[in-house]
């Protein structure tokens, strides 16, 4: 037995300020989750289970009578649509009294920390640290809803502070924008890599997430070069911790072609069968100038750099090619020399198995590498993309 653990306020339901649904006019679904969870419940065989706190039910500060009515309609809303809840578990404590049957804690759930249920494969569904923090206690995977997670949890200093002081390993939380992604990374599964690659030059440790929404954490001893990589995690939408120690003292080969190498295996192994998957990707940087009038054509972009135009195509069929058309005068950008640049999207093609086609064009040596990284970013962006509704291989040969 697996199950998806689901928060009902500020998940389900759209939460008040005052944090009480105790009024039809406080009642109000949070978009797409009737469908996510219709989707779910005829394509997955996951128990429904709603975890709840609500906070002081049956006081004098929330009286039976104001819960149940919204309550009782949104169940009724929900299995017109053929969604039902295999257990509805309710904690009507306050925070102050620290219960043990209030989230985070788990003693609601007796039933299912037994061993009968599948909790390694199993999720909690919510908006808050204390869902994230119940699923840790669990021993689940944690899903949380943020509709402007781009930027979260770096808005929320109880997620910063938790996830800075490592209380949640990487991996085990996905902030996500939509009950859409929700759905998608339940269907199809998380799409999550772990390398880690070590010689007598380096020691590389690489965590990336394709389904995250650009948070990053890069040190590769090279400012530059974190910041470059920092793009494909930005403009990726992909979560990525890059952590490398690489013998500088003697140049920055190593550490440069290394990294390439094992994030090129990361985004390799996070693809996984590859079905679903758009497979071919592009994006292209224009200059400002370029802007006017122009339109999204095909599979491509068009975002202004100042002076440079910058294109990159990719197709991640399980054939490394690199194609490079991108010449620079300087020696170095930053710590980083520009011959190196090749190196490192051969690299990157080799490891990931893909087509790679880059074109730059600019008088600044700062802006058209940079424009390259954040196009390869979009490019990835785009190719990554999963349509859980055509779980196809997008390949006439039956493999990639």
């Amino acid at each position: 037995m697996k199950a998806l653990f689901i928060d009902r306020d500020g998940t389900i339901l759209r939460e008040p300020a005052d944090e009480q649904i105790d009024s039809f006019e406080k009642f109000h679904f949070l978009p797409g989750v009737i469908s996510a969870l219709r989707f779910l419940r005829l394509h997955t065989d996951y128990r429904f289970v709603m975890v709840s706190n609500q906070d002081g039910l049956g006081t004098a500060s929330y009286p039976e009578e104001d819960f149940w009515p919204t309550h009782n309609l949104m169940l009724e809303i929900l299995e017109g649509e053929g969604v039902t809840f295999d257990d509805i578990l309710i904690d009507r404590s306050f925070p102050k009294e620290n219960l043990p049957t209030r989230k985070p804690g788990t003693a609601m759930l007796t039933a299912y920390t037994d061993g009968s249920c599948d909790l390694a494969h199993s999720f909690v569904i919510g908006d808050r640290p204390s869902d994230a923090q119940l699923a840790k206690n669990l021993g689940c995977k944690a899903l949380v809803l943020h509709p402007c997670s781009s930027s979260f949890p770096s808005d929320s200093p109880s997620f910063s502070s938790a996830l800075a002081s490592d209380v949640f390993p990487a991996g085990d939380v996905t902030f996500v924008p939509s009950w859409e992604k929700i759905t998608e990374i339940i269907f199809a599964g998380p799409r999550t890599a772990s390398v880690r690659r070590t010689t007598k030059e380096t020691d590389i440790a690489i965590t990336l997430n394709l389904d995250g929404t650009g948070r990053s954490s890069i040190s590769t001893g090279l400012g530059f070069f974190d910041h470059m990589l920092e793009q494909i995690a930005k403009h990726g939408s992909i979560d990525l911790d890059i952590q490398v120690k690489g013998d500088l003292h003697v140049d920055e080969h190593h550490t440069i072609e290394d990294t390439a190498l094992a994030l090129g295996e990361a985004l390799l192994k996070a693809l996984g069968d590859k079905r679903g998957i758009e497979r071919y990707g592009a994006a292209q940087e224009t200059p400002a100038e370029h802007v006017a009038g122009s339109c999204n054509v095909g599979a491509s972009y068009t975002l202004p750099m100042d002076d440079c135009l910058c294109s990159v195509a990719l197709d991640f069929g399980g054939r490394p090619w690199l194609v490079w058309d991108a010449d620079f005068k300087r020696e170095r950008v930053g710590e980083m020399p520009t011959e190196m640049f090749l190196h490192f999207f051969k690299s990157l093609s080799d490891s990931a198995r893909m087509n790679l086609n880059i074109k730059a064009e600019g008088q600044n040596e700062h802006h058209k590498i940079e424009g390259i990284f954040k196009a390869l970013a979009r490019a990835i962006r785009m190719a990554v993309r999963r349509d859980i509704h055509h779980m196809q291989l997008p390949s006439s040969k039956g493999v990639l």
